[in-house]
């Protein structure tokens, strides 16, 4: 038996795939030779993640709540490695269909110009790549870590279109990537990146942005605000940056560059540390009186840990909120025993 599945993709194209009993709606895909998007097929990045607005199917329970919580999940919210359908279905991708043609990802080369402890708990690497690695704002490249098998995956935080790569990474004590960063890594060295990868981008930008970071997920919204810099903006884009500790607190002085650069931008740092001087204290959700809700026509990036991304994700639906557009990322954890959180 075989079913429909009708994939709705983000700039309105529509493509019809035919799903065997049994099988996966990605792996469905595949074999229509449709690349969506994807990390680790098995259920622990949602990074496949959609919506399911017809139609029957079984998720299994080979997920983990990071990648798909069962608030999720009840709301119709699908990751297409693990949803397979028991009818005909009809299956929202947060993607636009261009990003889903049948070429995989490229592995390119770079070598690494700096790393920089920029805090006790954030390293910058910057990187320049042999080739060009034609990424969206707020997309991330996995980055294999020398002298092992396993990647790492991290977002972009430069520019688009160059090849003068930067991130900013969380130093995780004993982290595999951390120890390597810190301990070994020197100035061209070889590092792989594959990519770009994530559904996490900036789209045009039509009506009010408010951007919301967690520690190190600020990442993608440097690279955004550097899209914005150098292409322009007349709507109005405001940033909350919440961290744990005063040492968490970094790249204020390249946010406070963007905001005499990029006309309507303006942010604000939050940390939740009750014992810190800092002026705001808490958490994001605690500090949006100057968000620009607009009565709901604005778009809401939204990067940062499962705790972060599951409270203000609560905070919205508890305070009624529903924005034109709600785009976000959680980190999550590695599968393997030295295990690091994306950043």
């Amino acid at each position: 038996m075989t079913y429909n599945i009708a994939l709705n993709f983000e700039d309105g194209v529509t493509r019809v795939i035919n799903c065997n009993d049994g099988e996966t709606v990605l792996d469905a895909a595949y074999r229509a030779q449709l690349n969506l998007p994807m990390d680790c097929s098995d259920g622990v990045c949602g990074t496949c993640k959609g919506t399911c607005r017809q139609g029957k199917y079984d998720l299994g329970e080979e997920y983990i709540d990071e990648a798909l919580t069962d608030e999720e999940a009840e709301k119709g919210l699908i990751l297409t490695c693990q949803m397979v359908p028991s009818s005909d279905c009809v299956v929202e991708i947060p993607a636009v269909s261009s990003m889903c043609s049948k070429a995989a990802n490229s592995t390119v080369t770079g070598t690494v110009d700096v790393v920089n402890l920029i805090s006790p708990t954030a390293i910058e690497l910057k990187i320049t790549a042999d080739n060009d690695i034609g990424f969206l704002p707020g997309q991330y490249v996995n980055i294999q870590v020398p002298g092992s098998d396993e990647t790492r995956a991290y977002s972009f935080s430069s520019l688009p279109g160059s090849r003068q790569l930067s991130f900013l990474i969380r130093n995780v004590p004993g982290g595999l990537m951390s120890s390597w960063l810190v301990g070994k890594a020197k100035s061209n060295d070889t590092v792989s990146l594959t990519g770009p990868m994530g559904v996490f981008y900036l789209r045009p930008v039509e009506r009010p942005v408010l951007m919301l970071a967690g520690g190190t997920g600020l990442a993608p919204f440097l690279s955004m605000l550097e899209h914005l810099k150098e292409k322009g903006c007349d709507q109005p884009v405001h940033l909350i940056y919440g961290v744990t500790n005063d040492d968490d607190l970094v790249c204020v002085s390249a946010l406070e560059a963007f905001a005499a650069s990029i006309p309507n931008f303006s942010f604000k740092t939050v940390i939740a540390n009750e014992e810190s001087d800092h002026p705001r204290k808490g958490y994001v959700t605690n500090h949006m009186e100057d968000a620009p809700f607009n009565d709901g026509d604005v778009d809401v990036y939204l990067c940062g840990p499962p705790p972060m991304v599951n409270a203000v994700l609560g905070h919205f639906e508890s305070q009624g909120i529903k924005p034109n557009s709600f785009h976000y990322e959680k980190f999550t954890a590695s599968v393997t025993p030295a295990s690091e959180e994306a950043a």
